[in-house]
């Protein structure tokens, strides 16, 4: 395995009584896209912020290359940043804002010029160089702030919420360019977002925070694949949660009973679930199967069909357990000529166990 360039450990940040990260600790291979992924509050920016060097930890060091980097002052530790907000200046052209950074730093004007050209050129903004910020739409400016960034060559850049003032399309153009521009340069990006589909899309590993914390790291696939926690399986895509009663756990896999007595295999991802305990079934939508209930006699949980929308390549379905529970279904928009499954309809649910997880309940 590469070894860490960039080494995050046992953070911990507080304000009075309020703790804002709490033993936070993360290795950042080199050239790594990583991401913090993880809604409003969970800490995600404070940690970005205290690698940046624009707060001070409680407790714990960060470490760059194996060499201590939080006693080095913000200003000196080449680190680059991008903000939601552009943050360009407006008196100055395109060209003189990706110059900003080497000018300050001396470089030769010949250098900055080469430089210049070759970031605009990596952002594919050549033709803007003499226009100014404000002749430039959202998406525009913020490529450019990207290219002034990394300018200066920094071994890691850093990434808070830049394309949340966007709209849907030019996000997703933004995240394409991302993806390029990470792709060419190689550099080490730590990206700050509380939207899972773009936390999916960029990555190459994902640090999922919550209340201060990271809950798991990995692939967008084992998160989605493999929850450590309800609350991973819950912000990482769709799911249903379903309670059951523990009757049996062994090897893996547990047998359970749903609120209607219905007993059904299950998955057991929480070794310390017993018989007797009460937990919480984790399915992911897609991961069901739904037919319609012609003959009574049909295995699987017994629902009602409360809703159905086509979605274009998928069919939604909206369906009620006995218990009154609301869960989603989606299936392949090829299996809506099943003319059984229509608002109102008796139908059964199945699935693998082997898709589902099984949590101990909050």
């Amino acid at each position: 395995m590469t070894a860490a360039f960039l080494q995050i450990q046992r953070l911990r940040k507080t304000y009075d009584d309020v703790v804002a990260i709490d033993s936070v600790s993360l290795d950042v291979r080199k050239g790594e896209f990583m991401t913090f992924l993880g809604p409003s509050g969970s800490g995600k920016s404070t940690t970005l912020y205290i690698v940046a060097g624009f707060q001070e930890p409680t407790e714990g060091r960060v470490l760059l290359d194996g060499k201590p980097l939080l006693s080095v002052a913000p200003n000196k530790r080449n680190i680059g940043m991008v903000f939601q907000r552009y943050t360009l200046f407006p008196h100055l052209t395109v060209g003189e804002n990706v110059a900003f950074p080497l000018r300050v730093r001396h470089r030769p004007e010949s250098e900055i010029k080469a430089k210049v050209e070759k970031m605009l050129a990596l952002v594919h903004l050549s033709e803007c160089r003499d226009r100014m910020p404000a002749q430039l739409s959202g998406g525009q400016q913020q490529r450019v702030a990207i290219a002034r960034a990394l300018a200066y060559d920094p071994p890691v850049l850093l990434m808070d919420e830049p394309l949340s003032a966007l709209d849907k399309k030019l996000r997703e153009e933004i995240q394409l360019e991302l993806r390029r521009i990470h792709q060419e340069t190689g550099v080490t990006i730590l990206y700050v977002t509380h939207d899972q589909e773009e936390a999916l899309r960029l990555s190459d590993r994902i640090a999922v925070f919550n209340k201060g914390r990271i809950e798991q790291v990995g692939s967008g696939e084992e998160l989605y694949a493999n929850p450590a926690s309800r609350f991973v399986a819950g912000f990482i895509g769709n799911s249903n949660f379903l309670p059951v009663r523990v009757t049996a756990s062994r090897d893996g896999l547990a047998n359970g009973v749903f609120p209607n007595g219905l007993a059904l295999a299950c998955g057991n991802f929480n070794p310390s679930l017993a018989a007797g305990d009460d937990g919480t079934l984790m399915i992911r939508p897609e991961q069901m199967r739904l037919s319609a209930q012609r003959d009574g006699t049909a295995a699987g949980l017994p629902v009602t069909v409360r809703d159905i929308t086509y979605l274009g390549d998928a069919m939604h379905y909206a369906v009620a357990t006995p218990w009154a529970q609301e869960i989603s279904i989606r299936l392949p928009a090829a299996q809506r000529h099943d003319s059984g499954l229509a608002v109102g309809a008796q139908a059964v649910v199945e699935w693998d166990a082997g898709d589902t997880r099984l949590f101990a309940q909050p």
